[in-house]
């Protein structure tokens, strides 16, 4: 059962409360309780909205409001959102094919972040040969969510504190994934710990992951202290909406600091394999040499694919590292190349301080569209103390 908007939305000068919540009309001022009751009925629960400031009928849409729209839909349980252009025609009247997919890229964004699935219905006229693309917006949920267990088959140590470990599933197993998704690896505490895969879905023999040594960390301090081949491990997976969009002929920025290389490399393979000949520019920023754990291989791509550059950058480079390469933060390494990045989609993958300082730099200093910004934050645990 989808309510469309004028039974559902308000005019838009009423549209939202002071902090932006979507309202709506005086049909249904308990959304939760109808759509509860809708699927009291057996039924699914669906609504209308546009990607524009407004819907067809002129009432209040989802325009710079998006992740607070689909928080509200989530919270008040529906199961569909049909998303129609009519409303962005005020944004993009005559729009290219890059403009036609980008309002539906961001709200497909936005609703795989959310816990509730949902069906998410393009509405845009045929237009572009939206059939070609379309999927790609809403293909995470296509993708299944398994716990499986694996076995620990090679241990290597590129850096004194970097661990790779190489995995392997049941004979009888093969993960689903998208380049640049990560695994939560699951203790027998019940604690989960978060890993980038850094090995392309096309190379899928072994799931490899870069583990850095964290001072107290619960994870990490198993593998560097007790860990040896044949273990046994569990997780869950894949997770995570950090992949490369296809869709767009955009020039790539990849920035990672530390092990934040991980999805990079695999989101490069996979690039690499698949033949995509956009421009790639790849920044890997750490504090001195030895935390490029591999740096021959960004090196050897460079030799090897005329479409892609590599910037390696230290923070503060050691004295025996005779470092004669680019220095200082990575975001700022970026900034002095880049006037503009209008029309780019960066990628960053990393410590939460490098890719915060990127997203706020691009977008306010290099008019980089915020929904062409795409990240991975990693943050560390430690051993809670006694």
């Amino acid at each position: 059962l989808a309510l469309d908007d004028a039974l559902l939305l308000v005019d838009v000068a009423g549209a939202r409360d002071a902090n932006g919540e979507p309202t709506t009309n005086a049909n249904f001022p308990d959304m939760k309780g109808l759509v509860d009751h809708i699927h009291s009925l057996g039924l699914k629960a669906g609504l209308y909205s546009s990607p524009g400031p407004t819907t067809c009928q002129g009432l209040g849409a989802t325009w710079q409001h998006e992740e607070q729209d689909a928080r509200a839909y989530a919270r008040w349980g529906f199961d569909y959102l049909k998303y129609d252009w009519c409303g962005y025609s005020q944004i993009a009247p005559t729009p290219t094919l890059d403009d036609g997919k980008k309002p539906y890229r961001l709200m497909g964004d936005v609703l795989k972040r959310q816990e509730r699935d949902s069906v998410f219905s393009i509405c845009q006229y045929g237009a572009g040969n939206v059939w070609e693309w379309g999927k790609e917006v809403g293909g995470l949920r296509d993708i299944p969510v398994k716990t499986l267990p694996t076995r620990v088959e090679r241990i290597a140590r590129p850096a004194p504190d970097v661990a790779i470990l190489y995995l392997k599933l049941p004979a009888d197993e093969r993960l689903q994934f998208l380049a640049g998704q990560y695994i939560d690896i699951l203790l027998k505490d019940g604690a989960r710990r978060a890993y980038s895969l850094a090995n392309a879905p096309h190379d899928d023999s072994f799931l490899q992951l870069h583990i850095r040594r964290v001072p107290g960390g619960n994870f990490s301090d198993l593998v560097f202290t007790q860990m040896h081949e044949k273990a046994l491990l569990r997780f869950e997976g894949p997770l995570g909406t950090f992949f490369l969009r296809e869709d767009s002929d955009k020039p790539i920025l990849l920035l990672a600091s530390g092990t934040g290389f991980a999805p990079v490399k695999a989101i490069l393979e996979h690039a690499f394999h698949h033949g995509i000949k956009r421009p790639i520019t790849f920044y890997w920023g750490a504090h001195n040499l030895a935390h490029l754990y591999m740096l021959d291989l960004p090196k050897k791509w460079e030799q090897e694919h005329a479409n892609f550059k590599f910037v390696p950058v230290l923070s503060e480079p050691a004295p025996e590292d005779h470092w004669q390469g680019r220095t200082g933060f990575l975001h700022q390494t970026v900034m002095e190349d880049y006037a503009d990045l209008e029309d780019y989609q960066v990628y960053a993958c990393g410590s939460p301080v490098m890719v915060e300082a990127a997203h706020q730099a691009f977008t306010a200093q290099r008019k980089l569209p915020n929904e062409e910004f795409y990240s991975d934050a990693f943050t560390f645990s430690s051993k809670p103390k006694a």
